[in-house]
């Protein structure tokens, strides 16, 4: 009873909730965020169908926001709470939250080699810092650091970092995206709007009204191939997403490799490892050949943040 943990991965759209014991998990209940006021009450409601003897008094969570003190505000959801206030709540003994791509990064060290999908030439294993950057609701980015046989989590906000546009093209991509917002972040261009985003801003360029597309409308036509704004528009968007990869390898040193995860590729991995992505991740002037070196690889687990999760070190 106690090796058991509550975790769940709170992102904009939805919550997965799971229980976990020894770094495997079970239970698994994808419920969408919308239907709940607040996380209390979508986290009472999986604890409380749970049978007796499976509910766990620990928990680790998820939450794609930044986590620096009891008080944590989503970024892209109007959920808010104390983790205080949420442990004694739930009457949990103890409970750690962290950011969703900080757990992300943390099931890097235990992803079978069957959920990598290798994102350009394969490349011999590496050992070294690893950086994960994921497009969905938004954009995560984190990274984890070896440490003595232990790993560091390093998370971060770096997905509103400014975005940086690598050709002509993209400046003026970016031009429209400035007369909408005074800072454009790069999750302006990488998650599921930015995707619209890019969709609209390429419709501007060539002078045609945009018709009112989803995130899944501009990928469904794009791999059809029935639109060519679409497809240009997921070129430009795995381009970009390359740009800034390249960036985070760069930043961090991350010879251990860069990992993508996110909802918006998973389904599209051969059209993203056909993309412009890697060309562009490796497009570093004089150090081109220090990233060719670095592996990039596509997350197939559908879950890795709870996977992370169900590896934390909770005294961490």
């Amino acid at each position: 009873m106690t090796a058991l943990r509550v975790i769940g991965d709170i992102g904009g759209t939805y919550a997965r909730f799971a229980v976990a014991e020894r770094g495997k998990y079970s239970e698994l209940q994808h419920l969408s965020v919308s239907k709940y006021a607040t996380l209390k009450d979508a986290l009472g409601e999986y604890l409380d169908a749970l049978p007796h003897d499976m509910r766990p008094t620990r928990g680790a969570l998820a939450v794609a926001g930044p986590v620096s003190g009891d008080e944590v505000k989503l970024t892209n959801l109007n959920w808010s709470f104390s983790i205080a206030a949420l442990k004694a709540d739930l009457s949990m003994s103890s409970l750690v939250v962290v950011n969703d791509f900080a757990a992300t990064a943390m099931s890097v060290p235990y992803l079978p080699e069957a959920d990598c999908y290798p994102i350009g030439r394969p490349q011999p294993k590496t050992s070294g810092p690893v950086g994960v950057i994921g497009p969905g609701t938004g954009l995560g980015i984190s990274a984890l650091v070896p440490d003595s046989g232990r790993w560091i989590l390093l998370p971060g906000e770096g997905g509103h970092s400014t975005l940086p546009p690598a050709t002509q093209a993209e400046s003026l991509i970016l031009e429209i995206l400035r007369t909408h917002w005074r800072h454009v972040s790069a999750e302006r261009a990488l998650s599921g709007a930015g995707l619209v985003n890019l969709y609209q801003a390429l419709c501007s360029i060539e002078g045609k009204r945009p018709d009112p597309l989803s995130p899944a409308d501009v990928t469904d036509r794009a791999m059809r191939g029935s639109d060519p704004t679409c497809v240009k528009a997921f070129e430009v968007f795995c381009s970009m997403l390359g740009t800034v990869a390249g960036d985070l390898a760069l930043t961090m040193g991350a010879t251990g490799g860069i990992y993508i995860a996110g909802g918006i590729l998973l389904r599209f991995e051969e059209a993203f490892a056909s993309s412009p992505f890697r060309e562009r991740f490796e497009d570093k002037g004089r150090f081109q050949d220090y990233l060719r070196r670095i592996p990039t690889n596509l997350i197939l687990e559908e879950s890795p943040a709870l996977l992370g999760l169900a590896n934390l070190p909770l005294e961490q």
